[in-house]
């Protein structure tokens, strides 16, 4: 098929290559305005841009979508179908109409569950055991038109953000040439999703690493996870930024007078025990500020730590 490839960062560009690689005809690939970057604020393409201009593929940056000039552009490739995966705009009904099989996409979740921004860390942050990728045909809205296909995924016991980013893109990436194939077909079902269902998700800001040691270990542990590799979970030791790249989730001995939360119970080459608000947070791989990151018994032999303080704002 002549498609259309609406997509921007790295999550996107194993679809890109899978759809080359599967004959289809990339006549024109749709991507974000270039970032600057860096102290030198120099402009950066956006991952899909790069991989479009190796293969030879025209690109197109429009500001927003929604402009009409933007709109008479894409007509002009005649496309079959738009392909959309992580775009970052949300299109008009003038694009979602012009293709005769319409425009489809690639989302990381299992719809109608995580409609919305960052599916994938919040899954992981939420402490699912399972996710997957969905392609649905699109409508007006965000994350709710019909579905077409569905691959579910299994969580690992230490999955991160990051892992898991990679394993979806990769599901999306093979889900979504067997989806064009079924559709070209004339064999894709289409199903509407039921939106009492629906969960939707915000975007992760980098405020929301703070950790709040009221909270269960368990439910930080998977904060922690999900955050990994950005923004990273964080707290303070002594005024300074500690990023907390690892953690474990200890059971907890009996004791009398249970340490205000943040406090460090214990110290020692297996972590740094942490007091929450229910259970104890160990915590194995960290970074204090403006040093490297290193696993916990490296840390201390360069920073040592007494048990009895608080981490956490001062």
């Amino acid at each position: 098929m002549k498609i259309i490839f609406m997509g921007t960062p790295d999550f996107s560009v194993g679809t890109l290559e899978a759809l080359i690689q599967a004959g289809h005809e990339i006549t024109l690939a749709v991507t974000q305005p270039d970032k600057p970057k860096g102290r030198g604020k120099s402009l950066q393409f956006p991952p899909v841009k790069e991989a479009a201009l190796a293969h030879g593929i025209e690109v197109y940056q429009p500001q927003r979508v929604r402009e009409p000039e933007c709109v008479e552009y894409l007509k002009k490739f005649q496309a079959d179908i738009i392909v959309v995966v992580a775009f970052g705009q949300i299109l008009p009904k003038e694009i979602l109409d012009l293709p005769r099989y319409g425009c489809i996409n690639v989302h990381a979740s299992l719809l109608p569950k995580y409609r919305g921004a960052a599916p994938i860390q919040w899954a992981v942050i939420n402490g699912e055991k399972a996710t997957g990728v969905t392609t649905m045909r699109m409508d007006e809205g965000l994350d709710t038109g019909d579905m077409i296909m569905k691959e579910e995924v299994a969580l690992e016991t230490e999955e991160t953000g990051g892992s898991l980013f990679e394993r979806l893109a990769k599901c999306g990436a093979k889900l979504c040439v067997r989806t064009l194939k079924a559709i070209e077909e004339g064999a894709a079902q289409y199903t509407p999703q039921n939106h009492e269902e629906a969960t939707h998700t915000v975007m992760i800001k980098k405020h929301m690493g703070e950790i709040d040691w009221n909270k269960p270990a368990q439910e930080l542990e998977c904060l922690v996870r999900g955050l990994n590799p950005w923004p990273s979970a964080y707290t303070y030791l002594k005024g300074k930024t500690l990023k907390i790249w690892k953690a474990s989730v200890e059971e907890q001995q009996e004791q009398s007078g249970c340490p205000k939360p943040g406090t460090v119970t214990e110290v020692s080459k297996n972590g740094i025990m942490v007091q929450t608000g229910q259970g104890i947070l160990n915590l194995l791989e960290v970074q204090l500020e403006g040093k490297k990151r290193m696993k916990t018994d490296a840390f201390l032999r360069g920073y040592p730590i007494e048990s009895g303080i608080t981490l956490g704002k001062e």
